[in-house]
Formats: C-alpha cells, sequence, structure tokens
C-alpha cells in the first residue's frame, strides 16, 4: 500500500515544523510517522508526503492509484489500524470531530473530497497533535502507549549493580550503559534506547524516554513524561518536556514543560520558567493569529524551533516561542516571542544572516556524520524569507 501523510494544521505546530512534515514530529518515544510505520508494517520507501510547497523537494509525493491518506496530526493506535486493514474500502475516509484521519483513494478523489463514504471513529478516542503544547501535555500516554509496542515479546537487557531500579516498567535496549543511576518505574514507563548512555548520579522518574544514542550527563534530574531524543546530550533538571533529537542542554539549568526542536543547543545555566507568579493560564504566540493566545495552561515553557541556538545563562520567561534558526543571547529575561533568524535578545536583535546560519547547521550536523542537503539550504533560505515580517 502507497502510504501519504497530509496535514491540516502546519501554523498551529509552528515553529516545529517549518522545515519538517508533521509527521515527522516525535511525540512519546517515537515520531508519528514511525508509530504508523510500525504498526501498519510499512516499507519506508512506501512513504511520501502531501505538503506545503517549498518542504515538498525534500519531503516527495509519490502517487499510486491506491493510496492511504494518513493525518500525520493523528497518533495510531491499534483499535484504529485493525479497523483500517480488515474494513476499510476503496474511496472510504475515517473522520473524527468533523476532520478526515484516513482515507483509502486516489489523489483527485482525495483533493475533491469527493469519497463514496464517510466513517465517524470519533468514539475511537483518538489522539491528535493540534497544537505546540499538546506534544507535552500528551506525552505522558505517548510514552507508555510506545513502551507496550516497543517492548512487546522482547526482553530487557539488564541494569548492572551500580544502579538502583524501583519498579517494574523499565526496559533497557541492547547496547545501551548505565551508571550509578535512580530509575523509578513506579509512576511511569522508563526506555533506554540502544547505544544510549546514563552517567553516574542520575536520577530519573518515569515516563521517561532516552532514545537512540542519547546521553544523561551525570547527576541529571529527570521528572515524567519527558522524552530524550535520538543524539541528544542532557544534564541538569528537566519536567514534561520533549526534546526532539540531535540537540544539546548538556550542562546545569531547568527546563519545564517544553519542547524544543532539532539541532539546538542550550548554553550553560539556560533556564526557563513553567509558571507565572500569580498561578495564572500561560499565553503562547500563535502563528495562526500572530498574537498571544491563552493557553489554557498553568503551567507551559519554552517551545524552540529546529537549530535556534542560546548563549549562556540565557533566562526565558514564562511560555516563550523561539522560531528557526536563531542565535538568541544577553542578560535579563528574553522576548515571549523570538522571531526565527534572530541575532542577540532583549528586544536588541538584528537579522541572523542567512549565509551565517546556513553555515553554522553545515558545521554542527557534520559532527554527527550528516549532510546540509542542497533541499535543506533552500528550505532554509525559504524560512529566511517568508519569517522576514517577523524581524521588522
Amino acid at each position: 500500500m502507497n502510504v501519504i501523510f497530509f496535514e491540516t494544521n502546519r501554523e498551529s505546530l509552528l515553529p516545529l515544523v517549518f522545515a519538517k512534515p508533521i509527521a515527522k514530529l516525535r511525540v512519546g518515544i517515537t515520531t508519528i510517522e514511525e508509530k504508523w510505520i510500525d504498526l501498519l508494517s510499512i516499507p519506508e520507501n512506501k512513504i511520501s508526503y502531501l505538503t506545503v510547497t517549498y518542504l515538498s523537494k525534500k519531503f516527495k509525493l509519490n502517487t499510486a492509484k491506491e493510496n492511504l491518506f494518513i493525518n500525520g496530526s493523528f497518533l495510531p493506535t491499534s483499535e484504529l489500524v485493525a479497523f483500517i486493514k480488515n474494513e476499510l474500502q476503496l474511496n472510504e475516509a475515517l473522520i473524527c470531530n468533523d476532520e478526515i484521519v484516513v482515507a483509502k483513494t486516489n489523489l483527485e478523489i482525495f483533493n475533491s473530497e469527493s469519497f463514496e463514504n464517510l466513517i465517524d471513529i470519533t468514539d475511537f478516542y483518538l489522539t491528535s497533535i493540534n497544537t505546540v503544547t499538546d506534544i507535552f501535555t500528551t506525552n505522558h500516554e505517548a510514552i507508555e502507549q510506545d513502551f507496550e509496542r516497543l517492548t512487546k515479546n522482547k526482553k530487557s537487557a539488564k541494569a548492572n549493580k551500580t544502579n538502583t531500579i524501583i519498579g517494574d516498567k523499565v526496559f533497557i535496549e541492547d547496547g545501551a550503559t548505565i551508571n550509578g543511576a535512580i530509575l523509578n518505574s513506579d509512576f511511569g514507563a522508563i526506555y533506554i534506547g540502544k547505544n544510549a548512555e546514563i552517567m553516574e548520579g542520575s536520577l530519573i522518574r518515569g515516563p521517561f524516554a532516552l532514545c537512540e544514542n542519547a546521553t544523561l550527563k551525570m547527576g541529571a534530574k529527570i521528572y515524567g513524561a519527558t522524552t530524550i531524543g535520538p543524539h541528544s546530550k542532557v544534564g541538569g533538571e528537566v519536567n514534561n518536556s520533549v526534546i526532539q533529537g540531535y540537540s544539546n542542554k548538556g550542562h546545569d539549568g531547568f527546563l519545564g514543560n517544553s519542547v524544543i526542536g532539532e539541532w539546538c543547543n542550550l548554553g550553560a545555566d539556560t533556564n526557563n520558567s513553567n509558571l507565572k507568579n500569580n498561578y495564572g493560564e500561560v499565553k503562547l504566540w500563535n502563528y495562526t493569529s500572530k498574537k498571544l493566545e491563552n493557553t489554557r495552561l498553568q503551567f507551559c515553557g519554552l517551545i524552540m524551533g529546529d537549530h535556534t541556538k542560546c548563549g549562556i545563562n540565557t533566562m526565558f520567561n514564562t511560555g516563550t516561542v523561539a522560531g528557526f534558526s536563531a542565535n538568541i543571547y544577553g542578560g535579563g529575561f528574553q522576548d515571549k516571542f523570538i522571531p526565527s533568524f534572530s541575532w542577540g535578545g532583549n528586544g536588541k536583535t538584528t537579522t541572523y544572516q542567512l549565509e551565517k546560519a546556513i553555515e553554522t547547521a553545515e558545521k554542527v550536523m557534520e559532527r554527527r556524520g550528516i549532510l546540509l542537503t542542497k533541499e535543506d539550504k533552500a528550505i532554509f533560505a525559504d524560512i529566511h524569507q517568508q519569517t522576514s515580517e517577523y524581524r521588522k
């Protein structure tokens, strides 16, 4: 079956999806598309994307006479996948709260929405990622679901005797290294990925996921529900946050109720506030309305787009949004909205020149053996142009 991930709410998930389709967001242990690929048993060469024009040269669309169109915002369940495999017919679509979740058809019928039958599956109680804060507010449930799927019929590697293991929901993949740590799964599952490392003195309370080749630095303090994506390095104190991957928070400092994109770096002693002094609901920058909007959350920290960096001792206020490829520094609290390609901080910013931003990204990615392609550079250029209005 040819699978196409489509999108309906990109703006509400910016800045996290400036450079990627929604299906590539990490929630729980794996990305949304990885969950679908696993449950549907789909070869990766059968996956493509119906996304915005400037991303389509990298994330291509491949169509067939019969395609399975999947809304990239929805997390799959075993029940939903079973229904798709056994019940969904050609030219039918599944809807949840009047939104298309899955459709089996060709591109023409999908674009015109001229389906032969619409099947309401609202009773399936599906989870969808509609806003950036949904990523950390649903992370507990997503970790638990991924844990059950990824560890089913598998045997965990054993932690050595230098560690203290509390509870019976700790799973360690082969190649992981853990020394002198405390892992408490009484409050949620703990998953340690392949070749991950937990250094001495780390304290972990689940639910927690340390993905493949990620590292917890010495003395780290982790509260659930937290995910540290692949090839990331994290130290200090972290609470209910999701680090997408290839990003570093290598030193002391607090990160709470936050989402950090890929290829980010938080300087030593960077801290974010996640609770207002008056305990009120937090407002967050919204790319759809282009203003601060009420999240209806009491706890909300930092949302940081891909390739953004901040200097040592940076302070982020409650409900801060930092865009794509910004370089943030300076004393005092930063602005609650930091535009993409900003250079500086505290209202004293200039434009991070495109050539310099690309040069930095090339160096950062080269250290991990990954090439910044010409398609990536074109995406940088497009984001630089389309976000210029926010830097005026």
